[in-house]
C-alpha cells in the first residue's frame, strides 16, 4: 500500500496577503501524518491556536506528491 503522507507547517508571514514567511528559522513544524484526514486536524488545531494573529498560517503539504517513485531517479538523488 501506498503511503500518502502529509507535512503540516506553518509561521509567522511578512504580509498576509502572501506566502513569505518573517522568519524561516521560527517555522513550525506541526508533524508529519499518515493520510489527510490526520494532517487536517493538526492543521486545524494550529490554525484556531493562532486565530488572533492575521499573519500567522498554517499549510499542508502534500509530501506523497513530491516523489514519484516511479519516475527515474535525478543525479542527486543516485548520488545518497
Amino acid at each position: 500500500m501506498t503511503q500518502r503522507l502529509h507535512l503540516v507547517f506553518g509561521g509567522e508571514l511578512i504580509d498576509p496577503t502572501k506566502n513569505a514567511f518573517k522568519d524561516v528559522d521560527a517555522i513550525d513544524i506541526v508533524g508529519i501524518f499518515p493520510n489527510y484526514e490526520a494532517a487536517y486536524n493538526a492543521w486545524k488545531g494550529a490554525a484556531q491556536r493562532t486565530v488572533d494573529n492575521a499573519h500567522m498560517r498554517y499549510f499542508i503539504a502534500h509530501l506523497h506528491r513530491l516523489r514519484d517513485e516511479e519516475a527515474a531517479a535525478s543525479s542527486t538523488e543516485e548520488l545518497g
